[in-house]
């Protein structure tokens, strides 16, 4: 067979594959609801968000787009599901934190975020704020800090799970501190906050609007918020960072996430349909009011972002031995 003739054939077995893969490419939006799978109960944090973004996606591109929320297993239930589930378009995720940068070198998953899943744009973002129970009698992170050198393995911080932000926000301060805070998790963020409250447990790495109302009330104590900056509803409350921590951070952040397999091109829309909702005044402001924090980013910024988080987690889960148990 000469050259011309390999061509020609090479191009008949080729055409129906670039044909095919072209069409699933252009159709978007999908012609069937989509599902926005959230790894956590309705109500809280991410939930909110995924619900004003879903909305706003929705309206735009002319399809409905469902949340689901699969709370369980710290978001991992969530995540393996996503991660088996249909690679058209039609499934995305609302990845965290936990499941896509902790939990691998915590506990032994079924899933692998970096091969499994692919990056479609960051989320929303938000820090932590420590706050500690009136009783400990304690009203700066100094005091606090003093208080645990003073009493080791008799101050207790809560969160909501082995492997979850506000578990690895406690161990990089306990790190960064030379403390010995020992760890109480919870299976979410209000008993945590119930036995806080309770003065069941000395402190907790909280979500800032979870704990507004009741260090507005008096009964909890704001330490240190765990962000770069101080957040805009907490003005008066100082960063970890800038009481004496340069450079600690340990934010709590969303970003959304599909099934590997999803071709390239639908990757691509979605990510330019989640970045114009982000970007869109009245939705920036919807979620600023949650205490939430607009962070789109490109698929490759993503991708980039959740490697350096990961390498981040992964070297504090070794060093303070972390386990699930």
């Amino acid at each position: 067979m000469n050259k011309l003739h390999l061509l020609r054939a090479t191009a008949l077995v080729l055409a129906p594959l670039l044909l095919a893969g072209l069409c699933q490419a252009q159709d978007f939006p999908p012609k069937k609801p989509v599902t926005l799978v959230v790894g956590f109960a309705a109500g809280g944090a991410a939930d909110a968000a995924a619900r004003l973004i879903a909305k706003k996606l929705s309206e735009n591109i002319g399809q409905s787009v469902i949340v689901d929320n699969k709370a369980g297993a710290g978001g991992n239930i969530a995540h393996q599901q996503v991660a088996n589930g249909p690679a058209d378009g039609t499934v995305l995720l609302f990845g965290s934190i936990g499941p896509l940068t902790i939990a691998p070198h915590v506990m032994k998953l079924s899933y692998d975020p970096f091969k499994d899943l692919a990056a479609v744009s960051g989320g929303v973002s938000f820090p932590n704020v420590l706050v500690a129970h009136k009783g400990v009698g304690v009203k700066t992170l100094a005091e606090f800090v003093a208080l645990a050198k003073k009493k080791p393995g008799n101050v207790y911080y809560a969160s909501t799970g082995a492997g979850s932000a506000s578990h690895l926000a406690g161990e990089l301060f306990n790190q960064r501190a030379g403390i010995e805070m020992v760890h109480i998790p919870y299976k979410g963020g209000a008993p945590a906050l119930q036995d806080l409250l309770g003065e069941r447990v000395t402190s907790y790495f909280s979500a800032p609007p979870t704990a507004l109302p009741h260090v507005e009330s008096g009964k909890l104590i704001p330490l240190a918020t765990t962000g770069p900056t101080r957040p805009s509803y907490m003005p008066n409350v100082p960063t970890v960072a800038e009481s004496g921590y340069p450079g600690f951070e340990a934010l709590n952040w969303y970003a959304f996430v599909a099934p590997a397999k999803t071709p390239a091109p639908i990757l691509d829309r979605w990510n330019t349909e989640i970045v114009k909702v982000l970007n869109d005044a009245g939705a920036r402001d919807a979620l600023n009011k949650h205490g939430l924090t607009p962070q789109p980013t490109t698929r490759a910024e993503l991708a980039a972002f959740m490697k350096k988080e990961d390498a981040k987690w992964s070297a504090i889960v070794r060093e303070r031995k972390i386990t699930a148990n």
